[in-house]
Formats: C-alpha cells, sequence, structure tokens
C-alpha cells in the first residue's frame, strides 16, 4: 500500500524532498510549527469533530452547484486540495479526477480524507514538496483563513497550476463584511456563550470552541481576505482573476455575479456598523476563480 501510494506521487514530488510513510498518508518535513498549523492540526486531528466537519460542512446543493460550476469537469485531470480537512470537495462533488491530491495537517483527517480516495499528504501550506505546474485544479476551500500568512499560502498554491489550468478559493471571509464595530462588535462577542448553552453548530463544549476559534486565525472582526489580496497575489503570474462575493446559499448563480441575502444575524451586524448590508462590500464570502493562461 505504501509503496503504490508513493509510485503515484512521485512524479509531482520536488527531488530532493524526503518524507515518511505514515499508513494513510506521507508526511513531508514541516520547518515552522506555528501556532496556527498546532491549532489546526488538534482541532481537525480529533476524531469525531472531523467526522461531524465532514458531515455537516460543505456538502449542501448549494456548495455542490457554484464549486462544479467554478471548476468545471475534472475527469482525468489532476486535482490538488490544499487544507483538503477530511475531504469535504470531493465527497461533495465527486467525479473522477486522474489524481486526486489532498494537503493537510490534522493526521485523523488526512486518514479520512484517504479512504474517499485522496492521495493524502502531510504538509506546510506555506512550503509545499510539488513541482511547480503540476495541477489542472488546484482548491483551497475555507482554507487561507485557517493560515497566518495568507498570501504566502496563496502563491504557493499558485505555483502548482499549469498553464490554462484553474485555481479556486472560497468561504473565506471578506474583511469589510466582517469588520463589525460598536455595538455589532459587542454582539459577536457575545454570541459564543450563547452557542454553547444552545448547543449550536461546533459550539457543543468549551473545548471545542476554543480549538474552532483558535484555527481561524482570520475570521474576526478586523481580519478576512480582499478583492485586492487576489488581484495582487495572482495577477503578476498571468492569472485572470475573477471575484464573486456572495452570501453562501447561491450556487452556480454566484458566478452570474448573483450575491444573494445573508442571514438576518449578518445583515443586523452590517447595520449596526455603518454599512449597507445589501452590498458587495457587506457579503459574507469572496469565491475567486482564477485561470493562468495557456
Amino acid at each position: 500500500m505504501k509503496y503504490f501510494m508513493q509510485i503515484k506521487i512521485s512524479n509531482f514530488l520536488k527531488p530532493e524532498v524526503q518524507f515518511k510513510h505514515q499508513g494513510d498518508y506521507l508526511e513531508f518535513p514541516i520547518l515552522r510549527k506555528s501556532k496556527a498549523l498546532h491549532a489546526n492540526a488538534y482541532y481537525f486531528g480529533q476524531q469525531e469533530w472531523a467526522v461531524e466537519y465532514l458531515k455537516y460542512c460543505h456538502r449542501g446543493k448549494a456548495f455542490k452547484s457554484r464549486w462544479q460550476a467554478a471548476v468545471g469537469d475534472w475527469t482525468d485531470k489532476v486535482v490538488v486540495d490544499i487544507g483538503c480537512g477530511p475531504g469535504n470537495i470531493y465527497a461533495t462533488l465527486q467525479g473522477k479526477p486522474k489524481h486526486l491530491i489532498g494537503v493537510d495537517v490534522a493526521p485523523q483527517s488526512l486518514k479520512l480524507a484517504a479512504k474517499l480516495g485522496y492521495t493524502t499528504i502531510l504538509a506546510d501550506a506555506n512550503n509545499l514538496p510539488f513541482k511547480s505546474g503540476i495541477a489542472d485544479v488546484v482548491t483551497l476551500n475555507a482554507t487561507l483563513h485557517h493560515c497566518e500568512n495568507m498570501d504566502s499560502v496563496l502563491k504557493e498554491a499558485a505555483r502548482l497550476v499549469k498553464p490554462g489550468g484553474i485555481l479556486v478559493t472560497d468561504h473565506d471571509p471578506q474583511y469589510s463584511a466582517w469588520n463589525y464595530k460598536g455595538i455589532a462588535m459587542a454582539l459577536w462577542q457575545a454570541r459564543l456563550l450563547y452557542y454553547r448553552i444552545i448547543g449550536q453548530g461546533f459550539h457543543k463544549s468549551a473545548e471545542q470552541q476554543k480549538w474552532g476559534l483558535a484555527c481561524e486565525i482570520h475570521h474576526k472582526p478586523g481580519h478576512g481576505v480582499k478583492r485586492e489580496m487576489f488581484e495582487s497575489v495572482l495577477e503578476p503570474y498571468g492569472f485572470d482573476v475573477k471575484i464573486f462575493p456572495h452570501n453562501h446559499k447561491l450556487g452556480k448563480s454566484v458566478l452570474d455575479g448573483k450575491q444573494g441575502k445573508a442571514d438576518l444575524k449578518y445583515r443586523l451586524g452590517n447595520i449596526l456598523s455603518f454599512r449597507n448590508p445589501s452590498s458587495s462590500a457587506s457579503a459574507l464570502s469572496l469565491m475567486c476563480v482564477a485561470k493562468l493562461s495557456a
């Protein structure tokens, strides 16, 4: 099994890289083990939490429709899913890529992704062990905001895209929509206790809440991604960059410029921060679809 995995991935690796076989995944050295990396490895390394994430996150019809429209047909293509977690993208989209490579820092999540058909790699997204230009499709779903240096990870992802290939990111919080002020900020901070009391979402215990928040480095008021970041990082490499602000509940119509309506709590947060809740700057996420010129 381990030698089959090595043969399957060997053509994509830099010649000098060293790694260890860890059963379901190959582990490459991580030179800088930051607090962010540790938090992600811990949170997504918990069996119960990883299974819960795989079951409930990014599995809906709207997500599937939006991502299928952005990625297109990936049959017989090389796909690298950075920050793959337990394998949500492929679990939702399915299909028949030629090679499906998943990168993450959480061993338990990689084991779950391997069961879905990923060739799984434990590595630092800032320093990936792959040659440049290997992938037809590179995906980062809800990944960038989990990384300390979003620019660095985006550049490394872009390096993997072959001419004519695409890079797709989604579900990173838009800076301008989450930059709450005054009363909105106070209400946002008070939500944690309320979620824990009612057992909503991924806040069922103090421990889960603690690590869930710790791994979302840039999902806080005053943090998030901006259109300018994607353009400034990707355009110099020859990418045609298209940005689609959206509010999570729409499918492929997002790529036609539709934004959708956010839930009341988010609309209220923007109103109390003196922003128009219907403007593109108030959309919760930015989807980036960038194609590298052939």
